[in-house]
């Protein structure tokens, strides 16, 4: 019986306080009531700590866009999370069309031109798809995280105290409210009881209520001194929580900067797995067509080849010889013979031409007469001509 007497009067006094923080909110609102105002440090610590949330929320949700631009797999990944389960690995884009290039290349034959190129391209793809995932990993590890634990931590906490500041300085205010009216009422009564009015029981009447009116003065006096006390220690707590936006500001700016890293790394390595891909492709001839069987003049390697620059193929090449203008004129010139490394893979368009195999390294000669784009090349008991901007003649 007395718990439920107790629940009764918590209950009552908890309405009573949600009615008078209405009643005081609405008056405010309408002009018709004062509103302690907090200071100016506190209220520009509460803006700085509100724009931190806006702009938290929005960088953390455009960088999730960014790095998974499927909605859905957001939306999947968004539920597991929330099942505190794992998602389930799935390909990437980037593997998936690599994956498709192998298997066409494969198809078509990795001997001839085109699945060879797309073999490799496929094989490019992956290794992006691969570079790929790690960046989805490391962001998510090392900058989602953080902003998300913010957003959903630190900051619930300080919304939950500046509630509770709100709260305050709305029962400070009611407290305040009831005390000028409590004031001004005393001294309305206080006046008519030093009038001169005849008979004791209207006397009597005027000191009584005089007295009751005093009593409320001094109670909602020590009201005020209590919701005022309150109201200063919250402030002084929401301070404290809000003076931590800069620390957040500086972690922040920490894991801002193992994003860019982990972005840097990324667009790195996808750089040079195109260079060395723009390399094998470039030394693809353009007017190669042996998909078809079929061939027209002399194969010139592809106008690819010009863009990767001659540092780069000497640091490939190093310890040959790359074919010269004067190095393919002595040969001609020369009834000797040579050691030659094919750059990259040939197949013969007739049974005058011999089929080549990238790095392999067959024996070349001059034979008079040739056509000045093509040596004979030799493979053991095989003979055959071969294009020399296919060839690097060795030392």
């Amino acid at each position: 019986m007395n718990i439920m007497d107790f629940n009764v009067k918590k209950l009552a006094a908890d309405a009573g306080t949600f009615l008078s923080r209405a009643v005081q909110f609405t008056e405010e609102k309408l002009g018709q009531a004062e509103k302690t105002e907090l200071d100016a440090h506190l209220e520009n610590l509460l803006s700085k700590a509100e724009c931190t949330k806006i702009w938290t929320e929005k960088i953390m949700k455009q960088t999730e866009v960014l790095l998974q631009p499927n909605p859905n797999a957001r939306i999947e990944e968004f539920v597991y999370e929330k099942l505190d389960r794992k998602a389930p690995s799935r390909i990437n884009n980037p593997e998936l069309l690599g994956q498709y290039m192998i298997d066409a290349g494969t198809e078509f034959g990795p001997g001839t031109a085109y699945g060879n190129a797309l073999i490799k391209c496929g094989e490019t793809q992956k290794r992006i798809g691969t570079a790929d995932r790690e960046l989805i990993q490391t962001s998510a590890l090392n900058f989602l995280t953080p902003l998300r634990n913010f957003i959903e931590g630190d900051y619930k906490t300080i919304a939950k105290e500046r509630k509770l500041l709100q709260n305050k300085r709305l029962d400070l205010d009611a407290a305040k409210t009831r005390l000028k009216k409590a004031k001004a009422a005393e001294t309305r009564n206080s006046q008519l009881n030093s009038a001169r009015l005849e008979g004791d029981n209207i006397m009597v009447n005027f000191s009584y209520m005089l007295n009751f009116l005093h009593v409320k003065w001094l109670k909602s006096e020590q009201e005020l001194r209590i919701t005022q006390s309150e109201f200063d220690r919250q402030a002084e707590i929401t301070r404290l929580l809000l003076e931590g936006i800069s620390s957040t500001h500086a972690h922040h700016l920490r894991c801002l900067n193992d994003f860019v890293e982990a972005q840097m790394t990324y667009y790195a390595q996808c750089y040079q797995y195109m260079l060395d891909l723009q390399k094998q492709l470039g030394s693809f001839p353009s007017n190669y067509l042996c998909n078809n069987n079929q061939t027209s003049g002399t194969p010139v390697p592809s106008v690819l080849s010009n863009v990767i620059g001659s540092s780069a193929m000497a640091s490939a090449t190093s310890g040959l010889v790359i074919n010269s203008p004067s190095n393919l004129n002595d040969l001609k010139e020369s009834s000797g013979s040579r050691k030659a490394r094919v750059l990259y893979d040939y197949d013969a368009a007739n049974s005058t031409e011999l089929s080549l195999l990238a790095d392999e390294v067959i024996t070349v000669f001059s034979v008079v007469g040739m056509d000045s784009d093509w040596l004979m090349g030799e493979r053991g008991n095989q003979k055959g001509k071969v294009p020399i901007t296919y060839l690097e003649l060795l030392n």
